[in-house]
């Protein structure tokens, strides 16, 4: 059995407006919320906007938990991986050379999550292929009772 978590940079803004009945229009919030995405959408074709978090896929099997980042356009070698204190960072950079044809633009990536007391740490593989990371972690072995012979004396 396999369970699917999608993780991804949450906004601190609801789409349901909380309201006043008395003193405001019902309709204020979704206005200021159409307002936001228009000038959102308008000020992309101006300028790129990139979110320094990308989304990631957490699943696991009886074996391993796994963790995928699509990371497109991303060298292997701008990729670092690491396990500090019960959470796995992904830390990616990406070069573009814009239209201009001028100057580089870089961009930096970075996620944390927290993972399991069950993982073996030892074991931690990361493979990157096609512009998508997979994480690798490998769960301990439960323990299992084990017979103890009793002996005569």
């Amino acid at each position: 059995m396999r369970s699917l978590i999608r993780y991804t940079n949450p906004r601190s803004t609801g789409l349901l407006p909380s309201f006043d009945l008395m003193s405001r229009s019902p309709w204020s919030g979704v206005e200021s919320e159409l307002d936001r995405l228009f000038d959102t959408a308008l000020s992309g074709l101006v300028a790129p906007v990139f979110d320094n978090h990308f989304p990631i896929d957490i699943y696991e099997d009886k074996e391993n938990t796994y963790v995928r980042a699509e990371l497109p356009g991303v060298n292997r070698e701008d990729i670092k991986v690491e396990m500090v204190d019960g959470y796995l960072t992904v830390n990616a950079s990406r070069k573009n050379l814009p239209a201009d044809g001028k100057s580089e633009e870089s961009f930096a990536f970075s996620r944390s999550v927290s993972i399991p007391d069950n993982v073996h740490a030892d074991k931690v593989a990361a493979a990157y292929e096609n512009g998508v990371l997979t994480v690798t972690l490998p769960k301990q072995e439960e323990a299992k009772p084990k017979k103890i012979a009793i002996s005569v004396k």
